[in-house]
């Protein structure tokens, strides 16, 4: 009897103690448990997600400002047109001379000139136009942007020996000033003055 005890059919949980062979069979986890923790999942994602959109939103406060402050540049620039009798500054400096002359100094010029040998050269000039009254300066600021393309065209077909000396600043004085008087025609520069000429 003690040998029929000892042989009795295991339980279903003790079968892998009882038998010592092999692994314990894995059980798969019901259906609903999966479904529950999809959708847990979901609900945290999205969570993180909306958060993440409201925190990285644009608050309606610095819209606000961005907006107000595009409205008062457009509001400024609105007024140095819109203002009678007063024309936009001008990006030249404009002063006084004797005899009732006005300076006009443009922007400084850069430009890239040839060499023989092909090696990078550049010239730097400064000038000033000697205007016989203001209203030749309100004739040369809206021609500004094609003053300076002739210049550019110009300058860059100059060599360096073409500026040596006094001969070559000179001439191009002179050739200037012709340029500059075609582009402004009627109105007329007295003379085209060589504040600084860098040649690097």
């Amino acid at each position: 009897m003690a040998k029929s005890k000892d042989k009795e059919p295991p339980v279903d949980g003790d079968e892998a103690a009882v038998d010592g062979e092999g692994a314990p069979a894995k059980k798969k986890p019901p259906l609903k448990l999966l479904i529950i923790a999809g959708v847990g999942a979901l609900v945290v994602l999205g969570g993180g997600g909306a958060g993440a959109f409201m925190l990285l939103k644009p608050k309606p406060a610095a819209e606000g400002e961005a907006h107000a402050e595009k409205d008062k540049k457009a509001e400024k620039g609105k007024e140095e047109k819109g203002k009678e009798g007063e024309a936009p500054e001008s990006p030249a400096v404009i002063r006084p001379g004797p005899d009732g002359v006005v300076f006009y100094t443009m922007p400084d010029i850069v430009v890239n000139m040839q060499t023989p040998e092909g090696k990078a050269t550049f010239l730097k000039l400064r000038l000033t136009l000697e205007l016989p009254d203001e209203a030749v300066a309100s004739e040369l600021d809206p021609n500004l942007p094609r003053l300076q393309d002739m210049f550019q065209t110009f300058l860059r077909e100059l060599r360096p020996e073409d500026l040596s000396g006094s001969q070559g600043s000179y001439q191009l004085r002179m050739e200037i000033l012709r340029r500059v008087n075609l582009v402004i025609s009627p109105a007329k520069v007295n003379a085209v003055l060589i504040e600084e000429m860098l040649i690097n």
